[in-house]
């Protein structure tokens, strides 16, 4: 499970009474995530992957009304695009459902303020410099999204993953009641441990690199699992980078497919010749899963070239290590915003 696998920075002794429940969904064809070359940034994969999840609804209704009859009162907490899923919750008397929302308040606020017709006026200085979403959904995924939130209007409230101290502004804007239509909300997070709890055996090779370097004097240099750049971006970061003579750790990965656990999974992405070699005092590339939270919250680390997505911008700020934004698709232009030009926390 992704999940499991990839869950990094906790404590194992407060997570034993997370429960995993592994449903099976049917094999579909899954497009290549490389969109690099296409005018849509967004990745054409995870559409397939969001819309095959209407088969779940059927054994999520059957748990449910297992756990319904075991315990007196049950509590699903889903994603935002998992609401047709879960709504057989509505036939069981002692159960409601909280959406969760996995971007910033500020995009989603935006997203909703929009939608709605601009209902209040607010700050301009907020939408000043404020990006289209065009090009950053596919037009599938746009009726997706859309489908899904209409299920939203049956649950008990919100929770975000954020905080009052990072958007109060923002919340207090999604708590208005032509936005909220009265549901409540809470902001919960971050959702990543702001301690970080070395939870491997044996430690990543990029921190035991980190471990040599001086304190600040490293750049995090990752996209995401959604992001792929064309060969001739990757040229040009690798040139960007042994120029900058600034020491570096590049996650250098494709995309994610629909099942990382593939023999296909991973591919290898060719680096201008000679460039590990030029490079291999100032920095170290890692070619697959890497435990971005701890390597942010190393000492060594000083800044973050990323996406902007809402995780990774979550994370950064949790561990006070600056960043550098480079938006391609979904919320990260919006958040990318919040970030540089409203919390001053990066630069674009």
């Amino acid at each position: 499970m992704q999940v499991n696998l990839r869950a990094h920075g906790f404590n194992p002794l407060s997570t034993n009474n997370i429960h995993f429940h592994e449903f099976s969904t049917p094999v579909f064809n899954s497009p290549s995530p490389n969109n690099s070359n296409s005018s849509v940034k967004f990745p054409s994969n995870l559409t397939p992957s969001s819309q095959i999840s209407s088969h779940l609804r059927n054994p999520v209704a059957k748990i449910l009304h297992s756990l319904s009859h075991k315990n007196r009162r049950i509590i699903i907490i889903h994603d935002s695009l998992m609401g047709s899923v879960v709504q057989d919750f509505r036939t069981i008397p002692n159960a409601e459902a909280y959406t969760f929302h996995s971007v910033s308040a500020f995009t989603l606020f935006l997203y909703v303020w929009e939608s709605i017709g601009r209902p209040f006026a607010i700050d301009t200085d907020m939408i000043k410099e404020l990006p289209s979403n065009e090009g950053c959904f596919s037009p599938e995924f746009e009726e997706f999204m859309k489908s899904e939130h209409e299920y939203s209007m049956f649950n008990s409230g919100k929770i975000y993953n954020t905080s009052q101290a990072i958007e109060h502004t923002f919340l207090d804007l999604l708590s208005k009641e032509q936005i909220s239509k009265g549901q409540k909300q809470w902001a919960l997070g971050p959702f990543n441990p702001v301690v970080i709890q070395g939870t491997h055996q044996q430690r990543h090779k990029s921190l035991v690199w980190l471990d040599k370097q001086v304190p600040k004097s490293v750049i995090f240099v990752s996209f995401g699992t959604t992001s792929s750049f064309s060969d001739e971006q990757i040229k040009e970061i690798a040139i960007g980078l042994e120029k900058s003579q600034q020491k570096f750790i590049w996650v250098l990965r494709d995309a994610d497919k629909e099942n990382i656990f593939s023999k296909d999974f991973i591919k290898k992405i060719e680096l201008p010749k000679g460039f590990e070699e030029r490079v291999k005092e100032k920095g170290i590339i890692v070619r697959d899963w890497a435990p971005q939270l701890e390597i942010l919250a190393h000492s060594s680390t000083g800044g973050f070239l990323c996406h902007c997505g809402w995780n990774s911008c979550v994370e950064s700020i949790s561990t006070g290590v600056p960043i550098v934004a480079w938006p391609m698709h979904s919320d990260q232009p919006r958040n990318t915003v919040l970030i540089t030009k409203i919390l001053k926390l990066g630069l674009l």
